[in-house]
């Protein structure tokens, strides 16, 4: 396959910190996430972020996929084999790929937010099918690589330079963006080898297409240990 005309760039603060040699191949996008993930040694607490409450809000670009029987059967079954090891199981019904923070809640009014969607929906690339591949992991989460990541940078670039021009600032710029899909959240700091080995046993499970033909701009909150959120406009990519 030829590589992405898109560019990422290494990043410690990324994970995985280098990006995949080429950026549409599923086995080798797999292949590096688990790689990566294999060398992990401490799972962090995905919970344990500055900032962060049950009353705090903000508004996300997000990818949701409430009616995908195939994705939830996955998960669920990822659940029930991971189970032992007492991670955070994401809801079946809240399984999602984030692709940019916006804004808090409180910082932006909704005549400005009407703004952001009137930017946005002209900009947005055609819709596409994404490939979820068992199953890797970061230092704080379980998670399904994506494949291919082309159109998932492409839609991210849109968004953010949508953001740019009404003076919103993308908190992360799309070269540094890898797209996964995570289904579990690591609760505590622990040795990572028992959740690799736990993962590693998973990596055979066949593959989930997923269609995308819209992009969700939500609002997001926290609810004991799981992500909850409002969509406020489901806008359709052209």
């Amino acid at each position: 396959m030829p590589e992405s005309p898109l560019q990422l760039t290494a990043d410690p603060a990324a994970f995985p910190s280098e990006p995949p040699a080429y950026l549409d191949d599923p086995v080798r996008i797999a292949d590096h996430d688990q790689a990566a993930f294999a060398t992990v040694d401490t799972m962090l607490n995905h919970w344990d972020r500055p900032g962060w409450n049950e009353q705090t809000r903000a508004y996300y670009w997000m990818l949701t996929f409430p009616d995908t029987p195939a994705l939830t059967g996955l998960a669920r079954h990822c659940h029930h084999r991971l189970a032992p090891l007492g991670l955070d199981p994401i809801p079946l019904d809240a399984l999602h790929t984030t692709l940019t923070r916006v804004a808090r809640s409180s910082e932006l009014p909704p005549a400005r937010l009407d703004t952001l969607l009137q930017a946005t929906a002209p900009a947005l690339p055609p819709a596409f099918t994404l490939r979820a591949l068992p199953l890797a992991g970061s230092r704080g989460a379980i998670r399904l690589s994506l494949a291919p990541w082309t159109p998932i940078l492409r839609l991210h670039a849109a968004l953010s330079d949508a953001m740019t021009t009404i003076g919103l600032a993308p908190r992360k710029p799309t070269a540094l963006l890898r797209p996964h899909l995570s289904l579990a959240y690591n609760n505590r700091r622990r040795p990572a080898g028992p959740v690799i080995d736990a993962v590693a046993a998973l990596q055979d499970l066949p593959p989930v297409d997923l269609s995308v033909r819209d992009v969700q701009l939500v609002e997001l909150r926290r609810e004991d240990r799981a992500y909850r959120w409002d969509v406020i406009k489901s806008l359709p990519l052209n």
